[in-house]
């Protein structure tokens, strides 16, 4: 990952000095369940778990020559081991994948719980918004055009709902992809049994793998990048409205802009959402990474290595931007300004025709009037109305549609807090 957006906590998971240290963890549980089945003594037994560690430079030398990382570890962590007849024990029936998958399952569950916790820590910021807004009637715009009146505060309650569901997604892959392998060269347990996969994966609190070849199946790993992929999908949405709101013509929000903050190098009055946009760009890299790990199931035989280069790539980069974007979208939810007396202008621009729907079903009570009569003369009304600049509700006053209607009725028509009055019922769905 580039240092700009690199999370350091992160970072520090998939470094090559934790991923040693997990593959050696991995290497001393497959010699204590030696040890416990009575396959080596107890003098064996605490020599290895005494003798067996690395030098992260003693690794790279050796993986010059080996052109190998796994058997490179492997001769670093034996190294000080003089005994042929103890030394044999350490990677003992195995495969390097037992190992690296292994060890992948275990640093995936470390980002993940990181990963859940950005999204709760959204979901706060979406709830208060949510409650702060929740009676602030907003122009609800559907193909980017007026449509009816909603609720502001409603569309951070829509995204909560979202990323809740995105987190029930998220665990579900996760009982698929923090998964470990103990199989051997091609999966049948021939050199190891199928206990010793059971008793590494309890002892490193991961799933044991049903079934593996040589590795652990990618369709597991597709899974989890397609849901990382949606929720990737979902904070962009949320970038992608907030930026569609903070235009100049719309002016309902803006992100948090710094006394010393520039927006532009060459018109000093510029304030871009550039947070936003950045969440954007970013989200695109996140569900391209899906893409790859889709390609990366269709493998020949019981394995080839064509998924490996790639999963070095996008195990931390993918990973590391959805926890970026997730924290990043927090922050401009937390610092939001909200432009209520501009978001109160917009409810007004079409000076109501907003209410078209609410007149139609009022004058639809009246069994003597089809749909389709009172339809087109509303039409009528809402194009004069638009292509003149008149009163929607003053031109249906003066037209023969209004004669049926009272006082009572025109007020409930034009009555905005009349799209609201489900709200508290929708919100007690929402947030139970």
């Amino acid at each position: 990952m580039i240092k700009r957006y690199e999370v350091p906590i992160i970072s520090k998971i998939w470094s090559d000095e934790n991923k040693f240290n997990t593959w050696l963890k991995i290497e001393k549980c497959v010699i204590n369940y030696f040890y416990v089945s009575k396959k080596i003594d107890e003098q064996t037994f605490n020599l290895l778990n005494e003798k067996m560690s690395f030098d992260l430079n003693e690794i790279y030398e050796i993986e010059k020559n080996t052109k190998h990382d796994v058997i490179a570890f492997l001769r670093a962590i034996s190294l000080n081991i003089k005994e042929d007849s103890v030394k044999k024990w350490i990677h003992y029936g195995l495969t390097s994948t037992d190992v690296v998958d292994t060890a992948n399952a275990v640093m995936l569950k470390e980002t993940n719980l990181l990963i859940i916790e950005a999204i709760k820590n959204l979901m706060k910021e979406l709830k208060k918004k949510a409650f702060k807004y929740k009676d602030l009637v907003q122009i609800g715009r559907t193909h980017g055009i007026h449509g009816e009146p909603t609720s502001f505060g409603y569309k951070f309650a829509i995204w909560y709902d979202e990323l809740n569901r995105n987190l029930e997604r998220l665990n579900l892959a996760r009982k698929e992809v923090e998964v470990g392998k103990i199989s051997g060269a091609v999966g049948t347990f021939a050199n190891t049994g199928l206990k010793l996969q059971d008793y590494v994966c309890k002892k490193l609190k991961i799933n044991s793998s049903n079934a593996s070849t040589q590795i652990i199946q990618r369709d597991n790993h597709a899974f989890y990048f397609a849901t990382l992929a949606v929720i990737a999908s979902t904070v962009e949405k949320i970038a992608t409205e907030l930026r569609h709101l903070s235009r100049t013509e719309v002016s309902e929000v803006s992100e948090f802009f710094d006394i010393n903050q520039k927006g532009s190098s060459a018109m000093p009055h510029k304030k871009n959402p550039i947070s936003l946009e950045n969440i954007c760009g970013l989200s695109r890299m996140i569900k391209a990474y899906s893409n790859v790990a889709l390609e990366n199931n269709d493998l020949w035989h019981e394995r080839d290595i064509s998924h490996s280069s790639n999963e070095r790539i996008m195990f931390l980069d993918a990973t590391t931007l959805t926890y970026y974007v997730i924290e990043r979208l927090t922050k401009v939810i937390a610092n939001l300004n909200v432009y209520v007396k501009n978001i109160q202008k917009n409810l007004k621009l079409t000076n109501g025709l907003i209410y078209s729907q609410a007149l139609l079903l009022k004058l639809l009570e009246n069994e003597n009037l089809s749909r389709e009569f009172v339809y087109d003369e509303i039409q009528k009304i809402a194009l004069l109305c638009f292509n003149n600049n008149l009163d929607f509700k003053s031109e249906i006053l003066k037209s023969k549609l209004a004669d049926g209607l009272t006082e009572k009725d025109i007020n409930f028509i034009f009555d905005e807090k009349h799209h609201l009055k489900y709200i508290n019922d929708i919100y007690k769905r929402i947030f139970r």
